[in-house]
């Protein structure tokens, strides 16, 4: 049975998180999306453990829960969390992001009891725990074999693995003896499957795309789409920890240009280079003069043993995707996602035309025009195509995406 799946988002409990970020809104707005299985993310803060107990409840002794209120079981929770580590290795101060995946609440409840003793995990819903990435799987394991640990968004600059700004050259140099428990990776927003699929060291990981949500409306807008026989935390672990490619089927992407680190740059400066824009003026900014922060591209360029286009023999496929509410704003010409024309026709589509990944990936334009008008069809065909242009995202801030070009723009019909 096909199951979209995003592993990772947070709960408002995390610093820069929406207010909504609860589970009963969670549940909801995956209905709306077409996720089957969501992350709680942040089951390390006391106050969203307590509302995980006392609010889901155990689908069949799976491993997976469901939202007591919900009518019926659509929507499975995977109990996991983002971790923030901070420690010293090699003479370097590294800061990496890790997601971690729990069996069940008595293991969530046991690794608590640990790291509370030692840790601050009270101040937020991504706790800093100034540990190393050894020390953290030497911990989840020996509480439960089944924990599933990967980093998160593992390009990004400032806290991932491979960042230009404290991570590592290589899975060894970072994991050391541990590798062997390091079974998948996260994408990020920034980088997407033919990207990482240039650096050979991460053909034997599964690789995950997921959301990082901060907010109800980015949830899934990355997700990754399994096909399972039994719908437990077993399978998945299972097909994570092996990459099977019967049961990990495709990755749904965001377009890595809109990702905020995409490319190189400073946002005070207004200076966004490209890799080679960067080397040609020896990673220095020309404005202030200070080291560009360098994004994804940068540092996949810097680690690729493959060419681009290269694609792996053990990869699976990929989809990119817009999120329904943008095409709709653009369509409209109106600058906000958040808009009350723009939310009221998203939830006439979703009325009339079902789950919104539904929508983006799989239902026919012909039908989403009768519905919708010319306009959002078309935009949401656009993006099916890749016929689109983006400024890239640099130092912290979202690429500027254009699903229409200037003929486009000029169609103004919509059925709503």
């Amino acid at each position: 049975m096909q199951q979209i799946a995003d592993f990772h988002i947070h709960s408002k409990y995390s610093r820069a998180c929406s207010r909504d970020l609860n589970l009963e809104n969670i549940d909801k707005t995956c209905r709306q999306k077409g996720v089957d299985i969501i992350g709680t993310g942040d089951f390390t803060y006391p106050a969203w453990y307590q509302a995980i107990k006392d609010e889901l409840e155990e689908i069949d002794s799976s491993g997976l829960y469901r939202y007591k209120k919900a009518n019926n079981q659509q929507v499975k929770f995977i109990l996991t969390t983002e971790l923030a580590l901070i420690y010293k290795k090699f003479d370097k101060c590294r800061r990496v992001h890790m997601v971690v995946h729990a069996p069940n609440l008595e293991a969530v409840f046991e690794l608590n009891n640990f790291l509370d003793k030692k840790y601050n995990i009270r101040s937020d819903g991504r706790p800093i725990l100034g540990m190393s990435i050894e020390n953290l799987i030497d911990i989840c394991l020996k509480i439960h074999p089944k924990f599933l640990i990967y980093p998160a968004h593992i390009w990004t600059p400032w806290f991932a693995i491979f960042g230009s700004k404290s991570g590592f050259n290589s899975l060894e140099e970072c994991f050391g003896e541990c590798l062997p428990h390091i079974y998948a990776y996260e994408t990020g927003l920034s980088s997407d499957p033919p990207m990482n699929w240039r650096v050979s060291s991460l053909d034997h990981l599964s690789l995950l795309s997921n959301s990082d949500a901060h907010s109800l409306p980015n949830i899934a807008r990355e997700a990754t789409v399994f096909d399972l026989e039994k719908i437990t935390y077993d399978e998945i672990y299972e097909a994570i920890k092996n990459k099977d490619l019967t049961r990990i089927k495709y990755t749904i992407e965001f377009y890595p240009e809109e990702g905020m680190y995409h490319y190189d740059g400073h946002r005070a400066c207004g200076v966004c280079f490209d890799p080679i824009q960067s080397r040609n003026n020896q990673g220095i900014c020309p404005k202030c003069r200070k080291p560009l922060v360098l994004g994804v591209d940068y540092r996949v360029s810097e680690l690729a043993d493959r060419p681009m286009n290269y694609i792996p023999k053990n990869s699976y496929s990929f989809k990119k995707l817009v999120e329904l509410d943008k095409i709709i704003a653009q369509a409209l010409n109106i600058k906000s996602r958040k808009a009350q024309k723009v939310q009221k026709i998203y939830q006439a589509m979703i009325k009339e035309l079902g789950q919104e990944l539904i929508i983006l990936m799989d239902l026919p334009i012909a039908k989403i025009k009768e519905i919708a008008g010319d306009k959002i069809a078309q935009g949401i065909e656009n993006v099916r195509l890749g016929k689109i242009s983006i400024k890239a995202g640099f130092d912290g801030q979202y690429g500027l995406i254009e699903i229409f070009d200037k003929d486009e723009n000029k169609k103004v019909k919509t059925l709503f």
